[in-house]
């Protein structure tokens, strides 16, 4: 099947960029659980990063696909690639077991017990998620050749997940999950490192493009000096976590406390792995005070600014 969507299904969401890149915007500028889909036609292949719900929703893309790639393993970006069955399937290779099976998958997020089985059948019903044991694993620089001059080259940009990816195009930078929200970068999941993210917002800080993309909420952005105006301020939050983490510690608390008090999700968020989410943060954010002085361990699991 190559899914192709009715025509005029995506009116006005189908937005051109260049004459061989267009994106499939979702409600909202993509807000979550849809996003905003790249689609980009050579002259020999045409490919689509990170079908959205939208896209399952519509039944598909505008034009048949020969080929989608994901920027990572997480359910919002994997949702249409049971639709495009006969696409062959392409992801860094750090992700691949995400997008070969549903407990690849789960391993990324790291849930266990009734949270893993809640959001399993979350991820299997809302999102579709259809195993693709075919799918084949790229490198960071790994270019797609679709013919005519069209390119897709791929851009490691761990952190979110391992594999985590951006994709260079003909002045178009796709940024995936380098959201740029206010609710800053996303770094909860055993698949996630603090460390690595930050070196992967210095990186694409120098990402020299006249058109960038975010799979949420921002969606096209058609300035440079814009896209680092954003992306600082996203960066900073960070630092903002880190200093009222810092604040919460002149007292000594635990990382259950920390989990508790809600650093990262506002206290009326109700999600399967919101506590799962805080624990990792917090224990990450710990982790560097320990390695900058800024906290000592007090007590057997407790800790406390210095």
């Amino acid at each position: 099947m190559r899914a192709v969507s009715e025509p005029g299904a995506w009116g006005d969401d189908h937005r051109k960029l260049t004459d061989s890149i267009s994106v499939l915007v979702g409600p909202n500028n993509g807000q979550y659980p849809s996003g905003n889909s790249l689609l980009i036609e050579g002259r020999s292949e045409t490919v689509i990063i990170d079908p959205s719900v939208s896209v399952v929703a519509n039944d598909g893309a505008p034009l048949p696909v020969d080929a989608v790639i994901n920027s990572h393993s997480h359910e919002d970006h994997l949702a249409g690639n049971g639709l495009f069955s006969d696409a062959r399937v392409h992801i860094h290779h750090d992700d691949l077991v995400g997008a070969q099976s549903i407990d690849g998958l789960m391993a990324v997020y790291g849930l266990n017990g009734e949270p893993r089985e809640s959001f399993e059948q979350t991820v299997l019903e809302e999102f579709h998620f259809t195993p693709r044991p075919d799918a084949e694993g790229f490198s960071d620089g790994h270019v797609f050749d679709l013919g005519g001059g069209v390119t897709v080259e791929a851009v490691h940009l761990p952190g979110h997940t391992r594999g985590h990816s951006g994709f260079r195009m003909d002045g178009v930078f796709f940024l995936s999950d380098i959201d740029l929200t206010g609710f800053g970068p996303y770094y909860g999941d055993v698949w996630s490192d603090l460390e690595q993210f930050e070196a992967s917002l210095a990186k694409v800080r120098e990402e020299e493009a006249d058109v960038y993309v975010t799979f949420h909420h921002k969606g096209i952005i058609e300035s440079r000096d814009t896209f680092v105006e954003m992306l600082d301020s996203f960066t900073a939050v960070i630092g903002r976590r880190h200093e009222a983490m810092l604040e919460f510690l002149a007292e000594p608390h635990s990382i259950d406390d920390m989990r508790a008090n809600r650093f990262i999700y506002r206290p009326h968020v109700d999600h399967a792995f919101a506590d799962s989410v805080e624990t990792r943060s917090a224990q990450m954010h710990v982790d560097r005070m320990l390695r900058r002085g800024e906290a000592s361990e007090v007590a057997p699991g407790r800790y406390q600014r210095s």
